[in-house]
């Protein structure tokens, strides 16, 4: 499992990374999901990675 946490806000990035930001639940700053460690999630990461801290936690 991995716990992302969004450490930047979203203002003036383009649409498109704000659309991969609410697709995992993200919002605002400083908000927390916990998703599976697949190669899905794997790639939305990528995309926002400058704007997100990422962890591996055990269920």
């Amino acid at each position: 499992m991995l716990k992302i946490t969004q450490k930047r806000s979203h203002i003036g990035i383009p649409e498109k990374i704000t659309k991969v930001l609410e697709s995992l639940g993200l919002r605002k700053i400083g908000k927390s999901v916990i998703k599976e460690d697949i190669s899905s999630i794997k790639g939305m990461i990528r995309k926002v990675s400058h704007l997100v801290t990422v962890e591996k936690v055990d269920k």
